[in-house]
């Protein structure tokens, strides 16, 4: 399809053909001195600059193309209280006292992704409702264990859905039950982001796009260069995720580039998409190559999944996403797909959270592992309220420990793909 006027830059995706634009942004030109640059304008890197504006700070933004032009802006908009790695791999990673605070500090990301789309009056479509979905009896009884663990535990309340309730609400028969949480919800990925840079640059910050930062002197005073120019600072934040490259070597070997995918429907309808998910919540199943899936604000199905561990797009990925949403929605047989976009996201070895400090100067976030609508904005809070003295709270995640991927630059992604089609072949058999 062809993109209208003024929003060629972007990837071709429904995201980009809905979404308000904003003004190209300069690239950087020269030397320029501020007390924090950051690299990366997405989810991570714009929350940090807008709460370090506000806090009074002199604030640039490196973005290597356009605002919100990686995951941030064509991600599956599902935001989920949590982590990826799951409440029991934190607690195994760092005991159950600092694995619960880091979960309670999940729900206060929720709660200011919520405040900021209030107090800015960021026009991305937030709903409530979020559903875990079980295919296999093994999933049914771990999402049970889970909804009492997390009432037990982490004093977070959710609801065990029969496959009758469930049913009276997502126009499905694939599935056994589910775990509904009604504070978690989904949004239009590319408005958020956008609706963060006009708040950031509305509080002082200065955003250059095409600036692909090229290096990074660290001391001190970091500097980043461009092709063009560099900026000398006495804080800098790596927020690159998926799409860094070569700056930071020690972070990009702990990181691996995931592709995933979403598929667009035409608009159905609002009674026909309405019949679909009753109640206008995200779903998304529990297979670890995951289904997931909402209503778009025009009624279309919005429905992501086949991620590609080799970073090659599938063959035939159209053909593969229309069988996977006919799978779920048999009733929409007569339906194509619209849309067809793709992306990389960024995954740890343990799929737990990478955040913290390479030098006292140089601070990073990464490792959201394709749960990071809410963890993303957590991570810039927290790297800003430890550039402004209060580091106790990103120390915590610091505890985490995190190991390079095998094999190296070479073998890394063999040795993954070869990983992932045990997993499928699980979720397969039982």
């Amino acid at each position: 399809m062809t993109a209208p006027a003024g929003r060629e830059a972007y990837p071709p995706s429904w995201y980009a053909a809905s979404a308000t634009p904003l003004p190209e942004q300069p690239p950087l030109q020269g030397r320029i001195d501020a007390d924090v640059c950051i690299l990366g304008a997405g989810y991570t890197g714009l929350s940090a600059a807008l709460e370090l504006a506000e806090a009074g700070y002199k604030v640039v933004v490196l973005e290597a193309e356009r605002i919100g032009w990686g995951a941030s802006g064509r991600n599956g908009g599902q935001a989920i209280a949590g982590f990826s790695c799951g409440e029991a791999k934190l607690e195994a990673l760092v005991g159950f006292d600092d694995a619960r605070r880091m979960f309670d500090l999940s729900r206060e990301g929720l709660q200011w992704l919520r405040d900021r789309i209030d107090r800015h009056g960021i026009a991305c479509d937030w709903r409530d409702g979020h559903a875990q979905v079980p295919i296999k009896p093994r999933q049914e009884r771990e999402l049970r264990a889970a909804v009492d663990d997390l009432a037990a535990r982490y004093d977070y309340p959710v609801q065990w859905w029969s496959r009758e309730q469930l049913r009276s609400q997502l126009a499905s028969d694939r599935y056994l039950g589910a775990l509904y949480d009604p504070n978690s919800g989904h949004l239009h990925p590319l408005e958020y982001v956008l609706g963060l840079a006009r708040a950031a640059m509305a509080a002082g910050v200065r955003i250059f796009e095409h600036s692909r930062v090229t290096g990074l002197l660290r001391g001190p005073h970091p500097v980043m260069k461009t092709a063009q120019g560099e900026v000398r600072s006495d804080f800098a934040v790596i927020a690159g995720n998926a799409l860094l490259r070569g700056i930071a070597p020690e972070l990009e070997s702990r990181m691996m580039p995931v592709g995933t995918y979403i598929a667009a429907t035409a608009p159905l309808g609002e009674q026909r998409a309405r019949a679909l998910i009753r109640n206008d919540m995200a779903v998304a199943d529990t297979n670890w190559a995951l289904d997931y899936y909402r209503l778009s604000r025009d009624h279309r199905l919005l429905f992501g999944g086949r991620a590609s561990y080799s970073t090659l797009p599938p063959p035939n990925l159209r053909g593969v996403m229309t069988r996977r949403m006919h799978r779920v929605f048999p009733q929409l047989r007569d339906v194509g797909v619209e849309y067809l976009w793709g992306g990389m996201i960024d995954i740890s070895l343990n799929r737990a959270p990478h955040w913290g400090r390479l030098t006292p100067q140089v601070y990073f976030a990464q490792g959201f592992s394709g749960h990071g609508v809410i963890a993303t904005g957590l991570a810039g809070k927290l790297i800003a309220e430890a550039i402004r003295g209060q580091s106790e709270r990103l120390d915590l995640f610091a505890k985490i420990g995190h190991h390079p991927f095998p094999g190296g630059r070479a073998l890394r992604t063999p040795l993954l793909v070869a990983a992932m089609a045990w997993y499928k072949l699980r979720d397969a058999l039982w």
